[in-house]
């Protein structure tokens, strides 16, 4: 017997579960493309977009997932030949400095290792070493989905403005953005990045470059961009379909302008304390679960952890054994353990993920850690009972 039977969860870290409200909007016929209510709502789609950047720049949309939005950051900035400054804690950032060697870019890599964050006197040391301004563009991960771990930008902007160092700050917010808290402007962010399917609740599909003056500016000292991927008519149309380099993803759009009234009728701030509660619970009950067993989060200090994705180790087979009980057993799908492998675990299958990322709530949330204790329980994996009552008391306020 299985007691999966009945609407399933998916708690992986994208793409993220989608409203009702979102899914009502997308199923409709084929609107025109040329005139009427979609061209119509494009500025204030766009305006409303910005606000979840924190940002009066400029948006650019495209028809891709995240690894596309890589590539824009780069079409736009950096030429083959040139350098960037790469500041890796995870697996993402890795795969963004493999995108841009693939681009005929020389990557320079600091690397600080899965758990880990910056470590700023390395980066000061770095661009100090940089005395021709080789270096265009730095380039970090906000949150890696990987690792779980949240790095700070405004540091890194203090860095660059006390040098005089006139590269570009690019941040991957792919699973942050809507999640945690992100303030392109305040924080001194020139390009940030991010896609539809996790804290924006689309399905995978849609990408968004968030590009201020300066980043534009080294757009256009370019000799070329490659047709698709240049932001310039895409942030700046004189019709519909530049906007999109073409044909617009239409049902997308319509998913985005819901998403975007649900967010900004709950609002920023209650949005980010909501998955700061809800992350709480999670960390409280897997830090309960730990106490007698072999279960750990992959970020020990609080102050850097995700609020939208956390990565959890438990020794090989457990991980594995736990998702595909938690899957067959009780309709949850756990995220597998993306860049956590070893030599002794070659296929990641003592890691795991949650994603608590975007449509979220309490309910939700307890739902996923009751099925995680019922799975450790039946499968004999060490814990401490209680992790679910930890994490009420969490949401409770207690």
């Amino acid at each position: 017997m299985s007691l999966a039977s009945g609407r399933t969860y998916l708690a992986i870290p994208g793409p993220s579960v989608v409203p009702d409200a979102v899914l009502r909007a997308m199923h409709r016929a084929s609107p025109n493309i040329y005139e009427g209510e979609l061209p119509d709502m494009m500025p204030g789609l766009t305006a409303d977009l910005k606000k979840v950047a924190r940002t009066d720049a400029h948006v650019a949309i495209y028809i891709c997932n995240g690894h596309g939005t890589w590539e824009a950051s780069l079409a736009n900035t950096v030429a083959p030949g040139e350098k960037v400054l790469l500041l890796s804690t995870g697996f993402f950032a890795k795969a963004w400095g493999w995108m841009a060697e693939a681009r005929g870019i020389e990557v320079d890599v600091l690397e600080f290792g899965n758990g880990n964050t910056f470590d700023l006197e390395q980066v000061a040391d770095a661009l100090k070493a940089d005395k021709g301004h080789a270096y265009k563009a730095v380039l970090a991960v906000h949150v890696d989905t990987s690792s779980s771990n949240r790095n700070a930008f405004a540091p890194l902007r203090d860095i660059l403005d006390d040098l005089a160092h006139p590269a570009l700050l690019i941040a991957d917010c792919i699973a942050s953005m809507g999640c945690d808290r992100f303030e392109m402007d305040a924080w001194g962010v020139d390009i940030a990045i991010t896609g539809s399917q996790k804290g924006l609740m689309l399905p995978p599909g849609c990408g968004f470059v968030f590009f201020n003056d300066k980043a534009a500016a080294a757009r256009d000292a370019l000799n070329r961009v490659s047709g698709y991927w240049d932001w310039k008519p895409r942030a700046n149309p004189e019709a519909f379909y530049q906007y999109f380099s073409g044909t617009a993803p239409t049902h997308h759009l319509y998913g985005l302008r819901t998403a975007l009234d649900m967010i900004h009728e709950e609002g920023m701030e209650a949005i980010w304390q909501r998955h700061e509660t809800l992350a709480g619970a999670v960390w409280a009950a897997c830090e309960h679960w730990g106490q007698d067993g072999p279960l750990t989060l992959n970020i020990q200090n609080p102050e850097l952890r995700s609020r939208a994705v956390t990565a959890l180790a438990i020794g090989k087979p457990h991980g594995a054994a736990l998702r595909e009980w938690c899957a067959s057993q009780a309709g949850v799908t756990l995220g597998i353990g993306l860049g956590m492998a070893t030599e002794d675990d070659p296929n990641s299958e003592g890691f795991f993920r949650f994603g608590h990322m975007g449509h979220v709530n309490a309910h939700m949330i307890l739902g996923l850690l009751g099925s995680v204790e019922a799975g450790l329980g039946a499968l004999g994996i060490p814990h401490k009972p209680g992790g679910v009552t930890a994490a009420a008391q969490v949401i409770s306020g207690v």
